[in-house]
């Protein structure tokens, strides 16, 4: 008997943005529907946002519909979520603390240690830190938050097909510090954590110069690259894989996907979203979900 197909939850993101136009767009495509049942999970149809117009209203009803996605993926209505994007101030605006997806999906699973991965088939990328202000990055990347990072890592992307996943750590710093010349934190805290995962068993080297490791990895020396911070990590994957990377939440007890991009408010209402991420996206849940209920 064929295996019935995964329920993936689709959320629409802020309703001012243009979440509800792309993840009605993916939920009709019928590369999605062959592969799962797609429900879209946003606010109720007579409640009217304008178009592009920043609200506490939508950020709340963006996080309303989140809410409910992931009670449901918990007690398994659905088998997974894939998230069209949300906005950061009309979050902040509604009087919410956290900034994205991957902080409130930790904090309503309570999840200890979560990491926002881009999946693409040129280059996949794990960020070490996420939403915070470049300045404050040197002082986040401490030894346990690598060692948390790359073990993660190492045993999430098994469930992506990757066995003993070959990883690379980029350096913080230009020429990855060049020997403690242009800054220390690789000698002092990259380069241990690679040695001190290395003897755990783990497949990775580094840390490597930013401006190569990222073209070593997209040539297939390496299956993903660790990066120090947001901006290091996602100008190579927008720039390679714009529309179809996958952002992936790893570390959660559900599945969950996104898009890799915002929340459009200039093109919002038009009808001319691009939703090529968010099909991608939801393809990747259900395949995820997919190998998950199978035990794989």
């Amino acid at each position: 008997m064929e295996a019935p197909r995964p329920r993936i939850a689709i959320t629409v993101g802020d309703p001012a943005g243009i979440g509800p136009e792309i993840a009605r767009k993916a939920a009709d495509d019928p590369r999605v529907r062959e592969v799962c049942e797609p429900l879209l999970y946003g606010p109720p149809a007579d409640v009217a946002f304008e178009p592009g117009v920043l609200s506490p209203d939508a950020g709340q009803a963006a996080y309303d519909a989140v809410c409910r996605a992931v009670r449901d993926a918990q007690d398994g209505t659905v088998n997974g979520i894939a998230t069209a994007p949300v906005n950061k101030m009309a979050f902040a605006l509604a009087g919410l603390p956290w900034r994205g997806h991957t902080e409130l999906l930790a904090h309503l699973t309570g999840s200890a240690q979560v990491a926002m991965m881009f999946w693409s088939e040129p280059l996949k990328v794990v960020l070490a830190t996420v939403h915070v202000p470049l300045a404050d990055v040197p002082r986040l990347l401490t030894r346990e938050l690598l060692d948390g990072i790359i073990t993660l890592v190492a045993r999430e992307l098994p469930r992506f097909g990757l066995q003993d996943p070959r990883l690379a750590l980029a350096g913080l710093n230009p020429h990855a510090g060049e020997g403690d010349l242009l800054g220390g934190e690789e000698g002092h805290v990259l380069a241990p954590a690679v040695a001190a995962a290395r003897a755990r068993g783990v497949n990775i080297d580094g840390p490597f110069p930013g401006d190569t490791v990222f073209v070593r990895a997209s040539r297939g020396e390496f299956d993903a690259v660790i990066a120090c911070y947001h901006d290091q990590g996602l100008i190579p994957v927008k720039l390679l894989a714009f529309g179809q990377a996958v952002n992936v939440t790893l570390g959660l007890p559900i599945v969950r996907t996104s898009v890799d991009h915002g929340t459009a408010f200039d093109i919002a209402g038009r009808g001319v979203a691009d939703p090529s991420s968010m099909i991608v996206a939801t393809l990747l849940a259900a395949r995820l979900a997919s190998t998950r209920d199978a035990g794989g």
